[in-house]
C-alpha cells in the first residue's frame, strides 16, 4: 500500500518474506525503489483500468528484491482517495525466482538478450511487454525505459513505412521481409521487419509481435562488393592504358619546356602563361593517371605490425599544419596500449591524411577537426574522424565511395575510392555517418591479438 506521495506505507508479509525485506526497511520508500515498468502508479492503475473484464494477462511490473534483482510479475492497482489525494493499494502474484529457472526459462532469458534480432511483444492494448537487447539498441533506449510504454509512443518519430507494419498488428496483417530505413541519432539501419499476431488456445487475439533483423552489414557488402567491380574494372583499363598516356605526356611536357624557355627569351610573357597553364593541365594527368594505376594495381606494400597511435602521430604536423592554414582546432583522443595492426603504414598515412583534408575541407573557419583512437570487444581498432562541418546530403552517402563522384570544384573523385581500396585490401572498412553535428568517418581494421 502506498500512501499519497506514492512512499509505501505497508506491505503484507508475504511481500516481506519473497523480497527477503523487513517493514522497517521498506517503510516510506518510493515506490521507484522497488517496483519498475510504469512511470507511475497512477499510470499502472489507469492500465489496470483499461483491461477487459474476461482479461487473461494483468499488466507486468519489476519488483526488486534486498538483493538487488528486478523480477517480473503481473500486478494490479487499485486507487482510493482520501483527503484529496490518491492512494494506491498493488496487488500482485509473488513469481520471485527463489528456485533455480527452468531450462526453458534460461533459454528464453538468454535468448531475448542475446539474440541477434529485435525482438517486440505487445499485448491487446498496443502496450511493450517484452523486448530483446538488439531492439532496445536500434531503437535507442534502455529496456526499461521502454516496457509498458504504447506502441505511438515507441515509434513517434519514425517513418510512415513503419508506422504501415504497426498499425495493423491486431487486424490480421502478416508482415514479411518488409524493408525500412530507421534513423537513430547520427546511425541509419536497414532493417527487415517480420510481424503477425498471438492467438490464445481458444483462437482469442492475445498479442502480437514484431521481428526485426538489421540487414546494414549486408546492405554495406553488397554495396561494397558492386564498388570493387568497378573499381576492378577501372583498374584493368588503366593498366593497359597508362603508359600510352605517359609516354606522350612526358614528350609534350618536354617540348613545351623547351618552348617556354624560347618564349622567356623573347619576352613573350602572354605566351609564357599560356604554356604555363597547359603544363599545370599535364601534371594533372599525371596524378590522375597515378590514381588509376593505384586503384587498377596493388603498389609494392610492406604488411608488418602497425601502431596505429604512430602511424598518426607521425603526421600530425602535416594534419595540424593544414588545420592552421583553415583556422580550425584539432583534437586528437590516443588510446592506451592498442594492439597493432598487419598494415602497410605509409598507405595507412595516405588514408588519414585524405580523410582528415576532406574533413577540414568541409568545415568553415573555427571548426574543429576530432581524432579518436578505440578498441572495441571484436578486437577491431577503430579511427574515427569527426568534423563539425555542415554535414552530408542524405541522397549523396551512398554516392561518396563511386569512383568519379565528387563536390569539389577541383576533385578527381578517386581520393575515397582509394582509401577504401586500401583499407579493404587491409581486411577493414570505412564507414560514415552524417548529420546536422558533421560527419564521422571511422576507419576500422581488425587488432594482432
Amino acid at each position: 500500500m502506498f500512501d499519497g506521495s506514492g512512499n509505501l506505507a505497508r506491505a503484507s508479509a508475504l511481500f516481506l518474506q519473497t523480497a527477503e525485506y523487513t517493514a522497517d526497511e521498506l517503510h516510506g520508500r518510493p515506490y521507484t525503489d522497488i517496483i519498475r515498468g510504469f512511470d507511475s502508479l497512477q499510470d499502472l492503475y489507469l492500465a489496470c483500468a483499461r483491461l477487459e473484464s474476461d482479461a487473461l494477462n494483468f499488466p507486468v511490473i519489476e519488483v526488486k528484491t534486498k538483493g538487488g534483482e528486478w523480477t517480473a510479475t503481473e500486478a494490479f492497482a487499485v486507487q482510493a482517495l482520501s483527503g484529496g489525494q490518491a492512494q494506491y493499494t498493488l496487488l500482485y502474484l509473488p513469481h520471485f525466482k527463489k528456485n533455480r529457472p527452468s531450462i526453458l526459462q534460461q533459454f528464453s532469458d538468454s535468448f531475448m538478450r542475446n539474440v541477434n534480432l529485435g525482438i517486440m511483444v505487445f499485448d491487446t492494448n498496443y502496450r511493450l511487454v517484452e523486448i530483446s537487447h538488439m531492439a532496445c539498441e536500434i531503437l535507442g533506449h534502455k529496456r526499461e525505459c521502454l516496457l509498458n510504454k504504447p506502441i505511438d509512443q515507441l515509434f513517434e518519430s519514425s517513418s510512415g513505412d513503419f508506422q504501415l507494419v504497426i498499425s495493423s498488428l491486431l487486424g490480421g496483417t502478416v508482415v514479411r521481409n518488409h524493408p525500412v530505413l530507421w534513423q537513430n541519432g547520427a546511425r541509419r539501419y536497414d532493417l527487415l521487419i517480420d510481424s503477425n499476431m498471438l492467438r490464445d488456445t481458444s483462437g482469442a487475439i492475445a498479442g502480437a509481435y514484431i521481428i526485426v533483423k538489421d540487414v546494414s552489414n549486408l546492405r554495406s557488402l553488397e554495396a561494397q562488393l558492386h564498388r570493387s567491380d568497378r573499381l576492378a574494372m577501372i583498374g584493368q583499363i588503366a593498366a593497359g592504358t597508362a603508359h600510352e598516356i605517359r609516354n606522350p605526356l612526358t614528350s609534350i611536357k618536354g617540348f613545351i619546356q623547351l618552348l617556354q624557355s624560347a618564349l622567356e627569351s623573347r619576352n613573350l610573357e602572354r605566351e609564357v602563361g599560356y604554356l604555363s597553364i597547359v603544363q599545370s593541365e599535364i601534371d594533372r594527368i599525371n596524378e590522375l593517371v597515378n590514381e588509376f594505376l593505384l586503384l587498377g594495381k596493388r603498389k609494392d606494400t610492406s604488411y608488418r605490425p602497425t601502431s596505429v597511435a604512430q602511424t598518426i602521430h607521425n603526421i600530425l604536423p602535416i594534419i595540424m599544419s593544414e588545420a592552421n592554414l583553415h583556422s580550425i582546432t584539432v583534437n586528437y583522443l590516443v588510446a592506451d596500449n592498442l594492439p597493432p595492426v598487419h598494415a602497410d603504414s605509409e598507405l595507412l598515412k595516405q588514408v588519414f591524411l585524405n580523410i582528415c583534408k576532406n574533413a577540414i575541407e568541409a568545415m568553415e573557419e573555427n571548426g574543429v577537426l576530432t581524432i579518436v583512437e578505440r578498441l572495441s570487444d571484436d578486437q577491431m581498432i577503430h579511427i574515427d574522424i569527426h568534423d563539425t562541418g555542415s554535414g552530408i546530403p542524405e541522397y549523396l552517402m551512398d554516392k561518396i565511395f563511386d569512383p568519379f563522384f565528387t563536390t569539389k570544384e577541383n576533385g578527381t573523385g578517386l581520393g575515397l575510392a582509394v582509401c577504401q581500396r586500401i583499407v579493404h585490401d587491409m581486411g577493414g572498412q570505412i564507414t560514415v555517418s552524417s548529420g546536422t553535428g558533421g560527419t564521422t568517418f571511422t576507419i576500422s581494421l581488425p587488432a594482432m591479438v
